[in-house]
C-alpha cells in the first residue's frame, strides 16, 4: 500500500513520519478518546452546579457519543477526498472552539449541545488519524503504527479518568474541558506543523444521498439505544426507534449497492478481515465502554473511593493494554498468524469479564487488579490485528472510509455497551432491591438510583449497594459470554470467508489484497 498524494503536495519520508507524525496523531486521537470517559467522574459536580436531573447528566456524555458515531462515515469519505490533514484540522478547530465554549456553559441544555457539537469535531479527527498512518506510513513500519495507534485508543479512555480524577481534586468539572483545549491546540498546532497532506487526487464527488441516510440510520439507532435504559427495551418509542433506524440502514445498504463510487461498499463486509475485525472492534468496545461505566459507580459508589482513587484504581488496564498493543500484538502476528493472536486476545477479555464478574461489595483489590490486567492484555491483544484487518483490506484512496468504519465499531460498541449493559445493572438492581418502609417518593429516588440511596443512610444503602454489586455481576458475566461467542464467530468467519474475500476483491476494494 503506497501512499497517495494530491499534486503538490510532498509526499511524507520514513524519518519525517517517525519522528514528527505519531506524536501529533496520538495527541490527536487521546483527546477526542478521552472526552467519552472523562466525565463520567465528573457527572456528580456537573449535576450540582448546573442543577442537572440523572437524564441530562446521561445526555451530556451520550450526546458526543451519538454525534461522533453518526458522522464517522461521512467524515472520513471528507477526508479521502479534501484530504486527511484538512480533515484532522477542521475536526481539531471544532474540538478547540467547543471546548472553549463548554468552559462557560451555565444550563444542563447549553452543555448537551456543545457536546454533540464536540463530537462533530471528533468525527472528523479519529479517521484521520488512523488514515494518515496508512497512507504515510512505509510498510515495515506500519504494523507497529497501527498497534501503536490501537493502543492509545483504547488506553486513552484510562487515562481520560485519571486526568479528570487529578484535575477535580484542584478544579471544578470546567477544568476538563481547559484540559481537552489545551490537548486539541496541542494536536492542531503539530498538525499544521508535521503532519502531510495525502488524499485520493481522482475520489468521486461525495455520496450525499448516502451520507444522508448513514447519518440518519445511524443516529436513529444509537439514540434508541441510549434512551432504551430510560425508556424501556420494549417500550413503543425504543422498538419504533430501532425498527426505523434499521430500514433506513437497509436502504443505505440498497442504494450503496447501486453506487459505482460508494461512500460504504456492502460487499467490503464479505472480505473475511474486515469483517471480522469490525466485528471484534464493535463487541470489544461494547464491553469495554459497558465496563467503565459500571466500575466507576461501584468504586465510588460502593466501594466509598474517590473520584482520583478510581481512576489510579483502574489504570493498570491501560499500563498492560499499551505494550500488548504496541509491541507483543505485532510480533506474534508476524510469527503466528493475525487469526491465532485475535481469538486469544478475545479469550483473555473473555476471561477478565469473567473474574471481574466476581467482585463483591467486600472484595479486595486483588481480584480487580487481575481482571483488568487480563482485559487489559486481551485487548491489547486483539485491537492490533482487527485495526489492521480492517485497513488492510482496503487500497490507499479508501483509509478514510476504513478508518471511519473502525472508529464507528468503537463508537457503536461503546454506546451499545453502557446502554445495554446499563440496562442489565438497572434491572436487576430494582428486582433485587430490599427496601425498609420509605415514604413513596423516597422509594422511588432509591430505585432508580444508587446513588441517591447511599446518602439515605446505612438502612437504605446498605441494600442498594448490594443489590448494585448483584446487578454488575450479571451485566459483567453478559459480557463475558458476549466476548466468547464472538471467539467462536471469528474462528467460523476466519474459515469459511477467505475464499469469498478473494472472489470480491477487485469489485469491492480496487487492487486491495486482503489479509486473513
Amino acid at each position: 500500500m503506497t501512499t497517495t498524494q494530491r499534486a503538490g503536495t510532498p509526499a511524507a519520508t520514513p524519518t519525517g513520519t517517525g519522528r514528527g507524525v505519531m506524536p501529533v496523531i496520538v495527541v490527536a486521537l487521546a483527546a477526542v478518546v478521552s472526552a467519552i470517559s472523562a466525565l463520567n467522574l465528573a457527572a456528580p459536580s456537573i449535576a450540582r452546579d448546573l442543577d442537572a436531573d440523572q437524564k441530562q447528566i446521561a445526555w451530556v456524555v451520550d450526546a458526543y457519543a451519538l454525534s461522533f458515531a453518526a458522522l464517522l462515515l461521512l467524515a472520513g469519505a471528507i477526508g479521502d477526498r479534501y484530504g486527511r490533514r484538512r480533515a484532522l484540522a477542521a475536526g481539531l478547530v471544532v474540538f478547540v472552539a467547543g471546548s472553549g465554549v463548554a468552559m462557560a456553559t451555565q444550563s444542563a441544555g447549553q452543555l448537551i449541545a456543545v457536546q454533540a457539537v464536540l463530537g462533530a469535531g471528533a468525527a472528523l479527527v479519529m479517521p484521520a488519524t488512523l488514515s494518515t498512518i496508512t497512507s504515510t506510513f512505509p510498510p515495515e513500519r506500519r504494523v507497529r503504527a497501527v498497534g501503536t495507534w490501537a493502543g492509545v485508543a483504547g488506553a486513552s479512555a484510562m487515562l481520560g479518568l485519571l486526568a479528570t480524577g487529578l484535575l477535580l481534586e484542584a478544579w471544578s468539572w470546567r477544568s476538563v474541558f481547559a484540559f481537552n483545549l489545551a490537548m486539541g491546540l496541542v494536536a492542531l498546532a503539530g498538525t499544521l506543523a508535521v503532519v502531510p497532506e495525502s488524499a485520493d487526487p481522482d475520489a468521486p464527488r461525495l455520496d450525499l444521498v448516502g451520507a444522508l441516510l448513514s447519518v440518519a440510520g445511524l443516529g436513529l439507532v444509537v439514540y434508541s439505544i441510549i434512551e432504551a435504559p430510560t425508556a424501556g427495551w420494549e417500550s413503543a418509542r425504543t422498538l419504533a426507534g430501532l425498527g426505523l433506524g434499521l430500514v433506513v440502514l437497509a436502504g443505505f445498504v440498497a442504494w450503496e449497492l447501486t453506487r459505482p463510487d460508494p461512500l460504504l461498499d456492502p460487499r467490503l463486509f464479505r472480505l473475511g478481515g474486515f469483517s471480522a475485525g469490525t466485528l471484534t472492534i464493535t463487541v470489544q468496545f461494547f464491553g469495554f465502554f459497558g465496563f467503565i461505566f459500571l466500575v466507576v459507580q461501584y468504586l465510588q459508589l460502593v466501594v466509598g473511593r474517590s473520584a482520583l482513587v478510581t481512576a489510579l484504581s483502574v489504570l493498570p488496564m491501560a499500563l498492560v493494554m499499551m505494550p500488548s498493543a504496541r509491541g507483543l500484538a505485532p510480533h506474534l502476528a508476524g510469527r503466528v498468524g493475525v487469526r491465532p493472536v485475535l481469538a486469544g486476545g478475545l479469550l483473555l477479555v473473555s476471561a477478565g469479564f469473567a473474574v471481574l464478574s466476581r467482585l463483591e461489595a467486600t472484595s479486595s483489590y486483588l481480584p480487580l487488579l487481575g481482571g483488568l490486567v487480563l482485559l487489559g492484555a486481551g485487548m491489547g491483544l486483539a485491537m492490533t490485528p482487527a485495526t489492521s484487518s480492517i485497513t488492510d483490506a482496503l487500497p490507499a484512496s479508501k483509509q478514510g472510509v476504513g478508518s471511519a468504519v473502525n472508529d464507528l465499531a468503537r463508537e457503536l460498541g461503546a454506546a451499545l455497551g453502557i446502554a445495554v449493559l446499563g440496562s442489565i445493572l438497572q434491572s436487576v438492581y430494582r428486582d433485587e432491591l430490599r427496601l425498609p418502609p420509605l415514604p413513596p417518593a423516597a422509594a422511588e429516588q432509591a430505585t432508580s438510583s444508587v446513588g441517591a440511596a447511599t446518602h439515605m443512610g446505612a438502612a437504605v444503602a446498605g441494600p442498594a449497594q448490594s443489590a448494585f454489586v448483584a446487578g454488575m455481576q450479571t451485566a459483567l458475566l453478559w459480557a463475558s459470554v458476549t466476548t466468547a461467542v464472538l471467539l467462536v464467530v471469528v474462528v467460523v468467519l476466519g474459515r469459511v470467508l477467505p475464499v469469498a474475500a478473494r472472489t470480491v476483491s477487485s469489485a469491492a476494494a480496487g487492487s486491495a489484497s486482503p489479509r486473513e
